[in-house]
């Protein structure tokens, strides 16, 4: 199988590293951290580029490019700890796209690729964890569309969301609707996340509620699944520029007159942090890859590649900590602030654990000796 990128992709990956290395410097993300995990400006400056259309389909204002160019975006993304939520961009564009009307198509996608709108999933509830198919919201009927009620937990930038994509029960099946953060009902309390980007959490009382689909189960998988494969990449490019950082630190770094990175010891420790990444990049690849193909193939691949990520992500993260001594882990030291990433990464749309366990369903059938 040929992994070489195209010109396209490759042009497009070397002009959002430019932007990262110039526009998102460590100063501009420590200040976006401090001031609530979120600029407008920014988020102007990714549009400009064509990121919040990466995925929108060209006659309604975007790109129409695929998972592999996500992909490649998400990975320069995670390296310059960019704040901003792309994946959020990139989950409900695909759901609107295979799931909406074409008429709430043409209100919502051409906004969502120029950046006028941020549109985020609201659909953690306190007592799901990471099910999907757990869910206490309620919509009853209306004259003119539904009401909905409901709270939603960790929502990703919903502070700053103009419209959210719910999850909620209806008739006993689960269905997914939009609502406008301007309408009636709607309740937000911001708070800052452990990586230094924003949450919230989201009351809807009575809420006026657009449907998107009654199959709100298959749009919500779809749109996990997205976001595992967005915080898989994201986790590849963290991963490598904290490697970057400590092997830097390890050949300046002298002890007894000679540098660190002399040391037989350390340089194991480098080379297996090296294999993790490399683990985690290709089972990155595998996850982008499986994003086109049928459900229960896609959804046991993306199981697999969180497994993989979540474990590299642990293991490079401690390791970088532990190789830089104190200050690993003090505020000052940037080397801190991606490992705080990677803890969040790893728990981000299920942990390591819980998607153990997914894949250990997946396998039953095949699970065991065979004759």
């Amino acid at each position: 199988m040929n992994f070489d990128f195209s010109d396209e992709q490759i042009q497009l990956r070397d002009a959002l590293q430019r932007w990262v290395d110039k526009g998102y410097t460590v100063e501009r993300y420590r200040s976006i951290a401090k001031d609530g995990g979120f600029s407008r400006e920014a988020w102007n400056e990714l549009a400009e580029l064509g990121l919040c259309g990466l995925t929108v389909p060209e006659h309604l204002g975007g790109l129409g490019m695929g998972a592999v160019e996500s992909m490649l975006v998400m990975e320069q993304l995670g390296a310059g700890l960019v704040l901003e939520p792309m994946t959020q961009c990139l989950i409900n564009s695909a759901i609107l796209i295979q799931f909406a009307s074409a008429t709430m198509q043409a209100q919502w996608l051409p906004r969502i690729a120029t950046g006028e709108v941020l549109v985020t999933l609201a659909q953690h509830e306190r007592s799901a964890r990471y099910q999907l198919d757990i869910c206490e919201a309620k919509v009853t009927p209306t004259l003119t569309g539904y009401a909905l009620t409901a709270i939603k937990n960790i929502v990703m930038a919903g502070g700053h969301a103009d419209a959210f994509v719910v999850s909620a029960q209806q008739d006993e099946k689960l269905a997914l609707f939009l609502v406008e953060r301007s309408a009636p009902g709607v309740s937000v309390r911001s708070y800052r996340t452990q990586d230094g980007s924003c949450a919230a959490d989201v009351s809807f009382n009575n809420t006026d509620a657009h449907l998107i689909t009654h199959e709100g189960l298959n749009a919500l998988e779809l749109g996990v699944d997205i976001g595992i494969a967005c915080a898989c990449a994201q986790g590849v490019g963290v991963m490598d520029k904290t490697l970057a950082i400590t092997a830097d630190y390890l050949n300046t770094r002298k002890q007894f007159g000679v540098a660190i990175s002399s040391f037989q010891a350390l340089r194991h420790r480098v080379a297996d942090m090296k294999m993790q990444l490399e683990l985690a990049r290709s089972m990155s690849y595998y996850a982008s890859l499986k994003l086109n193909t049928p459900s229960p193939e896609r959804r046991a691949a993306l199981s697999r590649a969180k497994v993989q990520l979540g474990q590299s992500m642990r293991y490079v993260g401690q390791q970088a900590v532990q190789l830089h001594g104190g200050i690993g882990v003090t505020d000052e030291y940037i080397v801190s602030h991606y490992f705080k990433k990677l803890t969040q990464l790893e728990i981000s749309f299920g942990d390591t654990l819980h998607h153990l366990g997914e894949v250990s369903a997946r396998m039953q059938n095949t699970a065991g000796v065979f004759a």
